[in-house]
């Protein structure tokens, strides 16, 4: 079952209509208007799927299974059936949001076995010269043609590729200058890109910390809700994803006068 097209101008605003819709789903719900309640559902899906979208093409790009054995379709029909089922549970209104991510965390769990991550590339990072990240680069852009989008969904416009830039990564006052060193020396798509290459190998848990935190604008305390975690297990988390980051941009690309 495919999301309609929602348009929000912040996720803020996406995140109030969510919250909002909390109270006309019961309703309709009590009222047994399973078909209204379905259409109502697929205007409060579109970031919820573009999480599932992230967690399903990382898996199958790290080759833990095919494109063709699940796509994002799946786990937002089941999550249709696991909102209309236990929507009951939710106490109010304010917890709506939350709840929904940690259903699809759930759903995404049973299917997907988190990864082994990288240790050889984030013990090394600091040894990568300038040609290794670029040959790293282009062999993961080469493969991932075919997998970092799941081909039957490239036209579905609830999916758009992740938009990664270096005021994620650096957020001190004093390192303004860098960050406006790097954007002339890079621009935006090869930020975005390394950025990519670098949470590609991350642990999986780091990796879904930082995308939640930058892509979804989630609060510490929310992902730490979500993934089940500890606040300083998710601070520490992020912290390590920027420092990751950070120090490979660092070993990268030269910052010069």
């Amino acid at each position: 079952m495919k999301t309609s097209i929602s348009y929000f101008e912040t996720k803020t605003e996406f995140r109030l209509f969510v919250t909002k819709s909390f109270s006309s789903l019961v309703k309709l719900k009590k009222e047994e208007k399973q078909i209204d309640f379905n259409q109502l559902v697929l205007k409060i899906l579109p970031e919820i799927r573009k999480y599932v979208n992230q967690r399903l093409n990382t898996a199958i790009k790290k080759g833990h299974f095919s494109k063709k054995k699940y796509k994002a379709d799946d786990i937002i029909d089941q999550l249709f059936i696991t909102i209309y089922d236990t929507i009951d549970e939710v106490e109010s209104e304010g917890d709506f949001y939350l709840w929904l991510y940690k259903k699809t965390n759930d759903l995404l769990e049973d299917v997907i076995v988190e990864e082994e991550f990288n240790e050889l590339f984030f013990r090394n990072i600091d040894d990568y010269s300038k040609p290794d990240w670029d040959e790293m680069q282009e062999e993961f852009s080469i493969d991932g043609e075919g997998d970092l989008l799941l081909l039957e969904e490239i036209d579905d416009v609830t999916y758009t590729d992740n938009e990664y830039s270096l005021d994620h990564v650096f957020v001190e006052d004093d390192e303004k200058e860098l960050i406006e060193k790097l954007d002339t020396q890079l621009g935006e798509d090869k930020v975005n890109a390394h950025i990519e290459l670098v949470l590609h190998n991350m642990p999986a848990a780091m990796r879904i910390v930082f995308y939640l935190f930058t892509n979804q604008k989630l609060k510490i305390e929310e992902i730490a809700e979500i993934q089940k975690k500890s606040i300083p297990e998710i601070e520490k988390l992020l912290s390590d994803a920027k420092k990751a980051i950070q120090r490979s941009l660092f070993n990268r690309y030269s910052v010069s006068d």
